[in-house]
């Protein structure tokens, strides 16, 4: 149940950051590059979705991958 409060949490930050930052963030200028978005205004919201959910995502993931590992540790530590 953390995982999706993870993720709407990054993309919040993200999406937000996205639109705030002057300069492209990796993916979603390229995203919009090869859709060839025109419009300014259309290709900073693209932009900023794309940025959210792609960070987002990877937010979540190193989240699960902690969340196990850890948990992983302290079920050794009571085997022993």
């Amino acid at each position: 149940m953390r995982g999706p409060i993870i993720f709407s949490v990054f993309f919040a930050i993200f999406s937000s950051s996205s639109l705030l930052i002057p300069s492209p963030l990796f993916p979603g200028n390229v995203i919009c590059l090869l859709l060839k978005v025109i419009d300014h205004t259309q290709g900073a919201l693209l932009s900023a979705a794309v940025n959210g959910i792609f960070y987002g995502l990877i937010a979540w993931g190193v989240f699960k991958l902690s969340l196990r590992l850890v948990e992983r540790s302290y079920m050794e530590k009571e085997k022993s």
